[in-house]
């Protein structure tokens, strides 16, 4: 108790700085407009009688992740009701394209009387919480309201697991609260059971983005994105760029436009509102640049096409014939995006060096010579060999769907686990 009271102290002290971050308008960013108030447990009722199934998504990463358990769900059981909480407007944005699969809110920041209000007005019979959010208010209100508490596709970094161990005491007053931990894979819970989770409660489901399933309709997107880019020239992206990571990518780019003059950079900035700043980039460094937003016919001598719109990822991956996977040059910043996305798209995979976020997912793609990983000085050479040499790019993309499909199966774990 005493320690909560000292987390919540710290936690109303730092919050206007906080919400200071979420509020701010930036470009691009999707608005939050008078449904502000749902941070603070004001929150509307659900149009269904039935208890719902709280699904717990942080941001975009989160809600893509959640999406086919979403589907499986509502598949098994049509009438089940989901009600589907993301903190940010773009996790928003991305929910909203479930329709009426899931009625979404924003989730309560953690404070009690918040998290109060949110569970008086959506009384929900169970809370899954995609990968490792957790917050020391909202679990103790929500075990102390009756709704079991599963994690669901859990993963723990070493850097993470050291940082919960900093502030152990909080994390002792979390993990009764919690019922289960569905983990990625095993050092995923082995890190959890050394901060002092019950065995009991651990179990390993492996991840559920390794079930991606490809709509027809992305890959039929995707074919005429190719034909209106060029279907001959070589086509590489730079998917989910962060500040730091496009100047690396533009560099490598002029590199290899020198000896493939048509060579086309689709980049793809992570954060929506860094579009405007990376196209000023684009053009500051001399590259003839097209916007996605602004033409859906680039001109012939266009250098980088710019992903300036959000929920394209696949179809922009698919128009390609190799993707680099960015959040991997910038050391122990972010740690990596999920390479399966391409994999499953049968595209040629290369990372850079910092993937500590799918550390198991990246070791099975190396075991299978289905990814390359390099430093931020080889990438130019590394794409080079990928777009000039079609057999090699073929070969590796096979091998990263074979490890794709064979790894499937964690949404039908993970189902169990929840029952």
């Amino acid at each position: 108790m005493l320690i909560r009271f000292f987390y919540t102290l710290i936690l109303a002290l730092i919050a206007p700085l906080l919400l200071f971050g979420l509020y701010k308008s930036k470009p691009n960013k999707p608005k939050f407009g008078k449904r502000w108030k749902e941070h603070f447990g004001i929150t509307p009722k659900l149009t269904s009688n039935q208890r719902p199934i709280w699904i717990h998504a942080v941001s975009v990463g989160e809600s893509i992740a959640a999406t086919p358990l979403i589907k499986e769900i509502k598949k098994q059981n049509p009438e089940q009701p989901i009600i589907v909480t993301t903190t940010t407007s773009t996790g928003a944005e991305q929910i909203e394209k479930l329709g009426s699969l899931v009625e979404h809110r924003y989730m309560p920041i953690d404070f009690g009387f918040a998290v109060k209000g949110f569970l008086k007005a959506i009384q929900p019979k169970k809370m899954l919480i995609i990968e490792t959010e957790l917050w020391p208010n909202t679990l103790h209100q929500v075990s102390k309201f009756g709704v079991p508490i599963t994690v669901v596709n859990a993963r723990l970094s070493e850097k993470s697991r050291s940082n919960y161990a900093k502030f152990q005491p909080i994390f002792n007053i979390m993990e009764p609260c919690l019922t289960n931990i569905l983990c990625q894979s095993q050092s995923d819970a082995d890190h959890f059971e050394s901060l002092g989770v019950a065995k009991s409660k651990l179990a390993i489901t492996g991840s559920i983005k390794f079930d991606i399933q490809i709509a027809d309709t992305v890959k039929e997107k995707a074919k005429a994105l190719r034909s209106e880019l060029g279907e001959h020239r070589p086509i590489w992206i730079a998917a989910s760029t962060h500040e730091g990571e496009d100047q690396i990518i533009l560099e490598a780019h002029q590199q290899i436009i020198e000896e493939q003059p048509d060579a086309l950079l689709i980049l793809v900035p992570r954060h929506p509102e860094r579009f405007d700043s990376v196209y000023k980039l684009c053009v500051q460094k001399g590259f003839t640049t097209t916007r996605r937003t602004h033409s859906s016919n680039p001109v012939p001598n266009t250098q980088v096409y710019l992903g300036d719109t959000m929920g394209e990822m696949l179809v922009l991956i698919g128009a390609s014939d190799t993707c680099f996977m960015a959040g991997s040059l910038l050391g122990q910043k972010v740690g990596g995006h999920n390479m399966l996305e391409p994999a499953a798209l049968g595209i040629a995979v290369v990372n850079g060096p910092s993937y500590y976020n799918f550390k198991e997912i990246t070791e099975e793609l190396l075991r299978h010579k289905a990814i390359r990983v390099c430093e931020p000085n080889q990438i130019a050479d590394t794409i080079q060999l990928l777009l000039k040499n079609s057999s090699t790019r073929h070969q590796q993309a096979q091998q990263a769907l074979m490890v794709a499909e064979n790894n499937q199966g964690s949404l039908v774990r993970t189902l169990k686990g929840i029952k």
